[in-house]
């Protein structure tokens, strides 16, 4: 059936907690009593990033973009736009007038913005594989396998892509020490247990565009000679999963799964395996042990999971935002890939900013932007005019930035000099309001909690450092306090287990260097300037 106009709602695991359902039902109920259902067609979609706000409604051919939506605007949106063809101008989302490119509406943030993962979330049906190949889709496939194994992975050892999980190694290599691996038998495998706190990422990337990560995996597969691979997702994350089950169905029945891939001798089945919500299960040899149906815990390395991954067979693992840039990088080629963000690292980053910032929500941008453009002109500021505090960027396990490294370039290499970490790309704001001991213990709460427990130094350091906190928090700190404190993070960070542990203290480390006298007054004078910790206020003395 032909429609004269089509309607996206953003449907993801986010927009649904702000209400999205009860809009959608709302839309389809008013297009109904208004005589509208065989005109008018109502469909869901992905996040479309460029700090957005959820849920929105987009209303094709008119490149007209609603957003926040609340139900109680959907009648008027009905009335006034869909039945008489006047757009509401006061719902529009702030700044963003309707642009034409390659006929789908551009919102006004993506000035600082290159889509090369986001390319089709929120502009397509992330159910209909249609509308997947419609924009190119499995295009990438089809040109892989007209090539040779070594030249697929040379092309994306030539792109210089870095894995986007947060340790940045090099993914072309990954794949080669696979494809070279002894054996008959081999696996890919897609890590989307995303765990770190303020990173929603891969759960929205799979929302909104799961037949991508379908693709890069039979691409990887073919590379490396696997026919089998896996999708590991937390149970938390139903409408992910929900998502991925559709597309595999829908892409086994149309010949892009399974066997004799359009035409050719290569094989390649996918299948989902639900994590139980450990954040110890996205380090990857945790997650393969769960995987296995043991206790998700980390395995020692050597050997790494290219040589002896699932069951013991080599393996490639690579996270979802990884996987999402390798079809791009088939289709248009090494160099094009290269010529996005920095010559030391090409491509771009997906970021989520959260916390004191106007602009909550996801971004992409090329490798190299700097942390004020991201904050700033991205971001719209730190909320209430305040000044920001401090930036925790890759999740409590990743860096910390104060005001004075704004102009740094957000990319793995440069960040290191300053030693902070680019992690998976979650950016944390924290305004001058918040107290840093406070915001240190949150951080250390939430890694003793996640700790696996196998090893010694961070199943007890974190308890510990927890304890300490919580006494400087109570006004008890004593003399020795910073200083144990530091030899506890010193020590995790040299003798646990994994990486888990390794990066612990990296929140707690960071925070008593930079902002070592709100420490120090915590402790000696038992005052908290931000009022956040439960302390009695030092008295005055009186003059005579």
């Amino acid at each position: 059936m032909l429609y004269r106009a089509h309607v996206l709602v953003e449907m993801t695991s986010n927009s649904i907690h702000l209400g999205a359902s009860q809009v959608k039902e709302r839309l389809e109920r008013e297009i109904a009593q208004a005589g509208l259902s065989s005109e008018i067609k109502v469909l869901e979609t992905g996040p479309l990033g460029g700090g957005v706000p959820s849920p929105f409604l987009m209303v094709y051919p008119d490149n007209v973009m609603y957003a926040p939506v609340h139900v109680s605007d959907i009648e008027e949106i009905v009335t006034e736009h869909l039945l008489k063809g006047r757009p509401v101008e006061r719902l529009i989302a702030a700044g963003a007038r309707p642009e034409r490119k390659e006929g789908y509406f551009q919102p006004s943030p993506l000035a600082k913005e290159k889509r090369v993962v986001l390319r089709n979330s929120g502009l397509i049906d992330p159910g209909s594989i249609e509308d997947y190949i419609a924009r190119d889709g499995y295009l990438a496939l089809g040109k892989a396998l007209s090539m040779t194994r070594q030249q697929v992975v040379d092309m994306i050892k030539d792109s210089g892509l870095l894995g986007r999980g947060g340790a940045g190694f090099p993914t072309g290599l990954k794949l080669e020490f696979t494809m070279k691996a002894a054996g008959d038998e081999k696996y890919v495998v897609c890590n989307a247990d995303e765990g770190e706190p303020g990173t929603f990422k891969d759960r929205l990337i799979l929302e909104g565009d799961p037949h991508s990560i379908l693709e890069a995996m039979a691409i990887c597969a073919y590379a490396v000679g696997a026919d089998e691979g896996y999708i590991y997702i937390r149970a938390e994350y139903p409408e992910s999963i929900r998502a991925v089950e559709k597309a595999i169905e829908s892409a086994t029945e149309s010949g892009l799964l399974g066997d004799g891939i359009l035409g050719s001798d290569f094989s390649f089945r996918a299948k989902i395996r639900q994590g139980a919500g450990a954040y110890i299960c996205g380090e990857e040899t945790s997650l393969l042990e769960s995987i296995e149906g043991k206790r998700g815990e980390p395995r020692v390395k050597p050997p790494y999971p290219p040589q002896a991954g699932l069951w013991g067979k080599p393996t490639a693992i690579n996270n979802v935002e990884t996987l999402a840039s390798i079809p791009p990088i088939i289709l248009h080629g090494a160099d094009w890939f290269k010529n996005i963000g920095t010559p030391t690292c090409p491509g771009t980053k997906v970021f989520t900013l959260t916390g004191n910032v106007n602009m909550l929500g996801l971004i992409e941008v090329p490798m190299g932007i700097t942390l004020r453009e991201l904050l700033y002109d991205v971001g719209g500021g730190i909320r209430g005019g305040r000044e920001m505090k401090v930036v925790q960027t890759g999740g409590p396990s990743g860096g910390t930035m104060t005001p004075d490294m704004l102009d740094v370039p957000m990319a793995f290499d440069t960040l290191t000099q300053f030693n902070s970490a680019l992690g998976s790309g979650a950016l944390i704001v924290i305004d001058d309001s918040h107290c840093i001991v406070d915001v240190v213990k949150n951080f250390c709460e939430f890694f003793l909690h996640e700790s696996c427990g196998k090893c010694t130094p961070c199943r007890i350091g974190n308890k510990r450092i927890v304890e300490i906190l919580d006494r400087i928090q109570r006004g008890k700190g004593q003399e020795n306090d910073l200083e144990l404190l530091r030899i506890l993070g010193e020590n995790m960070k040299e003798t646990s287990f994994c990486g888990l542990g390794q990066a612990a203290p990296n929140p707690l480390m960071k925070c008593l260097d930079y902002f070592r006298e709100e420490f120090e007054k915590h402790v000696t004078e038992h005052l908290c300037d931000c009022q956040v910790c439960e302390m009695k206020p030092k008295r005055k003395k009186l003059s005579v």
